[in-house]
C-alpha cells in the first residue's frame, strides 16, 4: 500500500516556538497563512515608497479615527497570522495599548492594504480568501504591475461576493468611514 504524502500544518503557538528556537530567524520574510509558512515577496523600492507614502496618506486623511498599523502581524486564527502591509484598526485610548499585549484579531481590523508587486495573484487569490474567511470587512490590493487598485468588501467563508478594480480618475470611501474619500491617483501617489 502506498503512503500518500500529507502536509504538516502549524498554528500560531507553534510557529511563535519555531521562532523562539531559531529555527525562523528574525530575517526570515515569512508568515503564517492557514497552518503555511509563507516566503513573503521581497520588498523592492517601489513597493517600499509605496507603503510609506501610504502610511503618510492614511495618518493625514484617517488620523486618530483609526490606528494605523504598518507591516504587522494580525491574528486571524490559530493558523494564520499574516502581516499585511497596512491595516487599519479600531483606535483605543493611547494608555490602553491593546495590540502590545497581543496581536489584533478581525474584530479590530477596520481595512487591510496589501501592496501587490510580484506577489498580485497570490494578494488577489489566496490571500484575498483567507481575509475574507476571516470576516475582515475590506481588502484594498494596490496593484502596482498594472497600475489599479482592486477593492474587495462583503467577506464569506467561500470568499468576497463584492469586488471593483478602479484606475486612475477613480475614487473610493472607506468602508468604515462614509466621510473619507480617497482618490486612485491620490493612492497610486
Amino acid at each position: 500500500m502506498a503512503l500518500q504524502p500529507t502536509r504538516r500544518l502549524f498554528t500560531v503557538n507553534e510557529y511563535y516556538r519555531m521562532a523562539e528556537a531559531g529555527i525562523l530567524g528574525e530575517d526570515d520574510r515569512v508568515e503564517l497563512i492557514e497552518g503555511e509558512i509563507v516566503r513573503m515577496s521581497p520588498i523592492g523600492p517601489h513597493h517600499a515608497g509605496e507603503v510609506d507614502y501610504l502610511t503618510r496618506l492614511f495618518f493625514r486623511r484617517v488620523g486618530d479615527l483609526a490606528h494605523i498599523r504598518i507591516q504587522n502581524p494580525i491574528r486571524l486564527s490559530h493558523r494564520s497570522e499574516p502581516e499585511p502591509d497596512l491595516a487599519l484598526l479600531r483606535p483605543y485610548p493611547e494608555r490602553d495599548r491593546p495590540y502590545a499585549a497581543a496581536h489584533p484579531t478581525p474584530a479590530d481590523v477596520l481595512l487591510v492594504v496589501e501592496v501587490a508587486e510580484s506577489s498580485v495573484a497570490y494578494d488577489l487569490g489566496r490571500k484575498a480568501r483567507v481575509y475574507a474567511r476571516h470576516g475582515i470587512a475590506e481588502l484594498w490590493v494596490l496593484d502596482l504591475r498594472h497600475d489599479r487598485l482592486v477593492v474587495f468588501r462583503d467577506p464569506t467563508p467561500r470568499g468576497y461576493t463584492n469586488s471593483r478594480i478602479l484606475g486612475r480618475g477613480e475614487s473610493i470611501t472607506l468602508l468604515a468611514f462614509h466621510e473619507i474619500a480617497l482618490t486612485v491617483d491620490e493612492i497610486l501617489g
